[in-house]
């Protein structure tokens, strides 16, 4: 994306569907939020139905015409389906796949034979690294859940012990590291070079992520002590298979997504042609759908095949993997509704002019902005684009270091306390089973520490370099 879709982005953005001022708006925001979590944790509701009902009462406070605000939530609710939604199901089956053939068993075996329980953590948060590098953190959640589950049943390990260094991994990778699409956003916006980002971003990712992950998980886990969600867990697969996949045909097939986008942000900067025919078809082989269908297609043969699957199996197989996500796919369909919900009410417009008068350091004024836009709208590319419109001026008289530094912070803040309005929030508490607190407690605690500290290492960087 090119400074000017950017600009245009922001001059084509509808209008609000609510006039309402700053104050009506901020009341209206805190009042939606307060509605979704009484209705879930007072009244026990189910997310989906407190989600749309909460998304009503923000547009209802904010003063918006009811139809205006069905609109926006139902728009929102259908895009993140079509987004998120899809990547769920086929990650959902490739997972089946992987558990019911014994491929998930062959790596879990592998994991737990190298590393002791001390390590387990730290080979959690390497491996999420890896592969979030490429990948959007919602396909890299559905590709690690049933390694993490799985790793923290059979080796009786604390859930939050494994799962939150997973979790660091995706997110950090997710905020901080082109060639995710936020970060490319921001360095395309304040004309940053995006090797000198690259680098100064992994400087700063690595402490972050050793932090919010590794470490914190020491105490998220005993803040938080659950099991591990036997709805959400693979079972074992069933003595009676052929045979069970090789280590290396497992890998490689859980792989081929990570590959296959990598390879697609590779070709796009190298050949930056959007005409070029090799682009194009990177541009298709690599887009989350296809690289993830492209992933399950392969599993049929290199996991199905060496365990004995039928034509038959393999459907009951896709049936089964599908059947446990429909609640998950409405709660987080739900989440990007009020997410849309808030966007279209000009919540994150309002942050932008409030901010517009700050008189602060450049690099932390970023990094309030993003923050601001973040905990409004719960979207991190919201955030992203709209804090780099924003500073984009600012990056004029700023060296080459520092133009990547505003980048990073402005990545750092649109990563801060994931909450109720963020469909993110919402799938990770329903693939660990957790409740609205304890997902507080777990999650959005570590997204705080990945943006405060991040944040911090790019202010104490701009000192140095």
């Amino acid at each position: 994306m090119t400074r000017l879709s950017v600009e245009l982005l922001a001059a084509d953005a509808p209008e609000p569907i609510t006039s309402a001022g700053h104050a009506q708006l901020g009341i209206a925001v805190l009042v939606g939020i307060a509605v979704i979590v009484v209705l879930i944790t007072v009244f026990k509701l189910h997310a989906f139905l407190s989600l749309t009902i909460g998304s009503l009462v923000l547009g209802a406070v904010a003063g918006a015409p009811l139809d205006k605000v069905i609109t926006s939530f139902t728009t929102g609710l259908g895009s993140t389906v079509a987004s998120v939604g899809v990547l769920i199901a086929l990650g959902a089956i490739l997972g089946k796949l992987l558990a019911d053939s014994g491929g998930a068993d062959q790596i879990v075996d592998t994991i737990l034979a190298k590393a002791s329980g001390r390590a387990m953590p730290w080979a959690m948060v390497l491996i999420a690294s890896v592969i979030g590098l490429p990948l959007f953190f919602e396909v890299g959640i559905v590709l690690l859940i049933p390694v993490v589950l799985i790793v923290a049943k059979r080796g009786n390990y604390s859930l939050m012990r494994i799962g939150i260094p997973a979790l660091a991994g995706l997110s950090v990778m997710h905020g901080l590291i082109p060639p995710h699409p936020g970060p490319l956003v921001a360095i395309d916006a304040v004309h940053a070079n995006l090797g000198v980002t690259l680098a100064l971003g992994i400087l700063v990712a690595i402490p972050t992520v050793i932090i919010a992950g590794p470490l914190f998980s020491k105490v998220a886990a005993r803040w938080v002590d659950v099991p591990v969600p036997d709805r959400m867990l693979p079972p074992r697969a069933s003595e009676e298979l052929k045979g069970r996949p090789s280590f290396g045909a497992t890998l490689g097939t859980v792989l081929l997504p990570v590959v296959l986008m990598l390879s697609k942000a590779l070709v796009d900067i190298v050949v930056d042609d959007p005409d070029n025919r090799t682009q194009r078809v990177f541009d298709v082989v690599g887009s989350p759908l296809i690289a993830l269908l492209a992933a399950v297609i392969v599993a049929i043969f290199t996991l199905g095949q060496p365990a004995g699957f039928t034509k038959e199996r393999i459907t009951e197989t896709v049936d089964k993997g599908l059947m446990p996500i429909a609640g998950i796919l409405l709660i987080v369909a739900a989440g990007g509704g009020f997410k849309q919900t808030l966007i279209d009410s000009g919540v994150g417009q309002m942050i932008l002019d409030i901010s517009k008068d700050w008189s602060i350091p450049a690099l932390l004024l970023a990094w309030l902005i993003a923050v601001g836009i973040r905990l409004a709208t719960g979207s991190a590319t919201v955030a992203t684009v709209s804090a780099a419109g924003l500073v984009a001026p600012l990056a004029a008289d700023m060296s080459t270091a520092h133009t990547a530094l505003l980048v990073l912070a402005i990545g750092a803040g649109s990563l801060f306390f994931s909450h109720v309005n963020d469909a993110g929030f919402w799938l990770v508490k329903e693939y660990f089973g957790l409740s609205v607190g304890q997902t507080l407690k777990t999650w959005s605690v570590m997204e705080t520490i990945i943006s405060v500290v991040a944040g911090g290492l790019v202010l104490l960087l701009s000192l140095i370099i």
